[in-house]
């Protein structure tokens, strides 16, 4: 598939998850999205309301990590937050699974979580991403969430936090695109800060890219676009 640079913004939810980030940074998240049209800005879920009405009459989402990064809290807890996301702005949304029972194998109560989170944004008509957190799972678990999410249809399943002790991995992507079905995309994150990383993360089968590092992949993509005195690549 060919991707022109627009297309390579496009994949990436530019990423400011840190506890301490002020008003300011989040403006300049927003305007730096706008700029570089990337799809979405992934902001923890208080920042909702103020980063949607910096973006409004933009394609550019606003997306709010739920139960971010822990994934530690009950159910109606999880979506309780969806709901007031989206409430307050949100049009995307990437929950954490409960790593205790992905641990336990307690794949009903993933089922049923991922379930209740799904239906509490398709019912908005918001897309949902759930994170597996997979560097604290085994190849089995992956694949097992994957199955489940294959089920349950939420739009993406996404590698990683950035806040656990490893980010995504090429092997995981695939594992992950191999088991979820055609109707479930996947998104990788955590650790991707530089192109070679992003366009093999691509080449692996991610759909959407996570990344705080955003404006410097794709003003590297330019610079590699203008020396080769291209428009698009090939992947």
């Amino acid at each position: 598939m060919k991707y022109t640079i627009d297309d390579f913004a496009r994949l990436i939810d530019h990423t400011n998850l840190h506890p301490y980030a002020t008003q300011e940074d989040m403006k300049k998240l927003c305007d730096e999205a706008k700029k570089y049209h990337f799809k979405m800005v992934a902001i923890n879920q208080v920042q909702s309301e103020y980063c949607a009405k910096q973006l409004a009459g933009t394609d550019i989402d606003t997306g709010a990590a739920i139960s971010f990064p822990l994934g530690q809290t009950t159910v109606a807890s999880k979506v309780f937050d969806t709901k007031n996301a989206i409430e307050n702005g949100a049009n995307e949304i990437d929950y954490v699974v409960n790593l205790t029972k992905v641990r336990d194998h307690d794949w009903d109560y993933i089922e049923d979580e991922m379930k209740q989170i799904v239906a509490a944004c398709h019912e908005k008509n918001i897309p949902c991403k759930v994170i597996f957190e997979t560097c604290f799972l085994t190849k089995d678990e992956i694949k097992q969430l994957a199955l489940i999410a294959k089920k349950v249809e939420p739009d993406f399943v996404k590698t990683s936090t950035g806040f656990g002790t490893a980010g995504a991995k090429v092997e995981d992507v695939k594992l992950m695109k191999e088991n979820v079905g055609p109707n479930v995309k996947v998104k990788a994150a955590g650790g991707i800060r530089n192109t070679d990383d992003f366009l093999a993360m691509i080449a692996a089968g991610a759909q959407r890219i996570g990344t705080s590092s955003g404006v410097k992949i794709i003003e590297t993509l330019k610079k590699r676009f203008e020396d080769d005195n291209i428009t698009s690549l090939d992947i």
